[in-house]
């Protein structure tokens, strides 16, 4: 059984990196966002056409990259959302959302400092990680049946 695994969230650290390498040997796909910043934020006027304001070249990026991320979290059996440290993720709260009202097993991973903040969205997943090499153990755990 291939579980494909979505992991969404902050681009600005090596977590998918580090969950890829940690599961290679598993049965497990991936799959993500553009984590391209400048490709995700100019995608819908590289493909639609320039905007001449700020609010409507992030609208149309936002939307042209929504179709991947739906789909994406759509065809997933679990989806990771990664909050980072530095930024806020506005984009990984919504993506927590959608994958909570299709019922996907979501595992939300953030630093013990975004606890409170993140509280409704903690309450929302199956697990709540602090590191990437917990998501990998948590992957192993589901296919395998087997502890670290």
């Amino acid at each position: 059984m291939t579980l494909k695994v979505y992991l969404s969230g902050e681009i600005h650290t090596d977590w998918r990196d580090r969950i890829i390498e940690g599961a290679r040997d598993l049965d497990v796909s991936f799959e993500s966002p553009v984590t391209d910043h400048e490709a995700s934020d100019d995608c819908g006027v590289a493909i639609l056409g320039p905007e001449t304001d700020k609010f409507w070249h992030d609208h149309k990026g936002a939307k042209v990259n929504a179709i991947r991320t739906r789909r994406g979290i759509e065809e997933a059996d679990v989806v990771v959302v990664r909050f980072g440290e530095q930024y806020r993720q506005w984009n990984a709260a919504f993506d927590a959302g959608v994958a909570s009202a299709l019922g996907k097993s979501l595992i939300v991973l953030h630093g013990a400092e975004h606890q409170h903040a993140l509280k409704e969205i903690d309450a929302a997943a199956l697990a709540v990680a602090e590191r990437p090499e917990q998501v990998v153990q948590i992957l192993r755990y589901v296919l395998t049946g087997k502890l670290p």
